[in-house]
């Protein structure tokens, strides 16, 4: 069966709106209502652009702010069809989740937590009527599931605007169990209960995990079918989500536990999200180059099921671990030590037993866990062969395995399907491929790379209906089979097309390899689209490391658009035009020479 999406996407507008009026909501809450044009369908530049919409309740937009004042500086470009966050070395981001919105007044709430000491708390303070605040967002909704009997909320103070939006909207019929800690009592707040919901107030300290998981595990297990949704600073949510997983058992479809802040970036919450600048990832404070040898033992202990034994059965005694595990006692003895300065495991030497630290907890999250064993890891390890692969002129990931990224993805189901959960974001980036007419005569699109899960969704997001075909090696194929919607009206089998989109096919591809693609599709159509990132995404911390990662896999730098011509001529294509999708994204239009 097919994965479904569990969420709607919408169009990225940068958006401006200005202070209509701020009140407390409580003296640990202040509220900003912001108004204006821009949450009504507008047009800037010459080019419409939708109504705001934020339908989910615990919809992110993202608040732009820039540390020197110049907040046009800090802006990003607005595409025709999305963002493109150029590099801006002042720029500030939070994410918040809106309180109210109200298109009829043309009024959109935002609550802050005071006593914070971030941009955004800070800014909501000196806020004054006719100040202006810009946002891009959202970009995705959660859809919930149809039929619910009970609804778990949990979160700190920085939930209480996604928990009480839910309240307020209700938009599933279902019990709400509603558990919030506070500061001090002063932050409690009127939520709208019914008949049925139970509302549980913890005082504790903000990020304090110990008391939110006793919380948590206080309350009764309701009966029927459930969804348990969490947001709080992101380490205090690791025993909960460990709670709700391991000894609940909820399914991942029935769960969603988001870290709205980071206790190591203040000393109290602000709000939602973390600073991001764009700027490239700085080194230690000392100026040495960190060692490896953390990743390296983490990784190890991982492979080893180590973190997974400690999880399971804690107060596990050293000489019980090994055995179960299989492993030898010596081995044991070397790795243990420096799990517990890595704050992997605790009680190593206390006699007490084993039990998982604040980094172990943390590795319980499937997507913690694969910067340690998944394929970015994997391609990490290629570079320990960087230096001869230079000199060489090939890639790391060749001579590290001795085959190519594509030759070893093409038969490992696991490694492919890695590929295409990287691919899922590009469902917000494709808007501009969707809307440009050159799908307005076509009848068939041929689609390849494991991004073309994403590009049926948008597609179909778009209200675009070609006869879609698939054309992929077995492996490639089978995983897709899972991931595309209705993949039962899909023909498998390559032929000709109106249109071919290649979605992230050459980014795993070497020069070779990927001229060897585009000469292939040059058989089965005379248009191609090729979506590719042809450059580094100036919002993210580690833009500056994504030619080297790209060189680890292909043995070519990241390819710009004048790189991705170059093939493109080499393999009979010439180049049309290029739309830029955002996020560092385009998309390649060829037509065959």
């Amino acid at each position: 069966m097919a994965a479904q999406r569990a969420y709607t996407t919408h169009p990225l507008v940068l958006r401006r709106l200005t202070v209509r009026r701020v009140h407390e909501v409580t003296p640990r809450m202040r509220r900003v209502v912001l108004g204006g044009e821009d949450l009504a369908a507008f047009t800037r530049d010459g080019i419409g652009r939708p109504a705001f919409s934020a339908p989910g309740f615990d919809d992110h937009i993202k608040l732009i702010l820039a540390a020197d004042g110049d907040i046009h500086a800090a802006l990003p470009a607005q595409l025709p069809h999305g963002i493109e966050w150029t590099p801006a070395e002042h720029r500030l981001t939070r994410d918040y989740t809106p309180r109210r919105v109200d298109l009829q007044k043309g009024e959109l709430h935002l609550d802050f937590v005071v006593h914070g000491e971030g941009p955004a708390e800070t800014w909501s303070a000196a806020a004054r009527e006719g100040d202006e605040l810009w946002f891009v967002g959202p970009k995705s909704s959660l859809r919930l599931p149809e039929r619910l009997d009970w609804m778990l909320l949990v979160g700190d103070e920085t939930a209480l605007p996604a928990i009480g939006r839910f309240l307020d909207e209700r938009p599933l019929d279902a019990t709400a169990h509603v558990l919030v800690t506070v500061s001090d009592d002063s932050a409690r707040q009127e939520l709208a209960l019914r008949d049925g919901d139970t509302i549980t107030w913890v005082v504790a300290e903000p990020g304090d995990a110990a008391a939110l998981d006793a919380a948590v595990r206080a309350l009764p297990v309701p009966t029927g079918e459930g969804y348990a949704w969490a947001a709080a600073e992101s380490r205090a949510l690791l025993p909960v989500r460990r709670y709700l997983q391991r000894e609940r058992k909820l399914p991942k479809d029935r769960l969603n536990i988001t870290g709205y802040w980071h206790r190591e970036e203040a000393t109290a919450p602000e709000g939602e999200g973390t600073a991001d600048n764009g700027a490239a990832a700085r080194g230690p404070a000392d100026g040495r180059v960190p060692s490896p040898l953390p990743w390296l033992v983490t990784r190890a202990a991982l492979l080893l099921g180590v973190v997974d034994a400690v999880a399971d059965a804690p107060g596990l005694p050293v000489g019980a671990l090994a055995t179960r595990l299989g492993m030898p006692g010596p081995g044991i003895d070397v790795l243990l030590p420096l799990l517990a300065a890595y704050d992997v495991v605790v009680g190593a030497d206390d006699g007490t037993g084993l039990r998982l630290g604040p980094a172990g907890e943390e590795l319980l999250d499937d997507h913690e866990r694969e910067e340690y064993t998944g394929h970015e890891a994997e391609l990490l390890l290629a570079l320990t062969h960087l230096a001869p692969a230079l000199r060489n002129g090939t890639s790391p990931w060749r001579l590290a395995s001795g085959t190519t990224l594509h030759d070893t993805v093409t038969h490992d189901a696991e490694r492919y399907g890695e590929l295409v959960e990287e691919c899922e974001q590009l469902v917000f980036l494709l808007d501009g491929l969707t809307a440009d007419p050159l799908w307005e005569d076509v009848g068939t699109c041929l689609l390849t790379g494991p991004g073309s899960a994403s590009v049926v969704a948008a597609l179909d997001d778009a209200g675009r209906r070609p006869r879609l075909r698939i054309a992929e090696d077995a492996t490639p194929a089978t995983v897709l089979r899972g991931q595309v919607p209705a993949p039962e009206r899909i023909d498998w089998t390559a032929g000709p097309a109106d249109v071919a989109v290649a979605a992230k096919a050459l980014a795993y591809r070497t020069d070779q390899e990927a001229t060897l693609l585009l000469t292939r599709l040059t058989d089965w159509t005379r248009t191609a689209v090729l979506v590719e990132a042809s450059r580094p995404d100036g919002l993210s911390p580690h833009a500056a490391e994504a030619a080297l990662h790209a060189y680890g896999a292909t043995g070519s730098p990241l390819r710009d658009s004048a790189a991705i011509a170059a093939l493109a001529k080499r393999s009979g294509w010439d180049v049309g035009r290029t739309i830029a999708l955002g996020w560092g994204a385009e998309a390649t239009v060829l037509h065959r020479a």
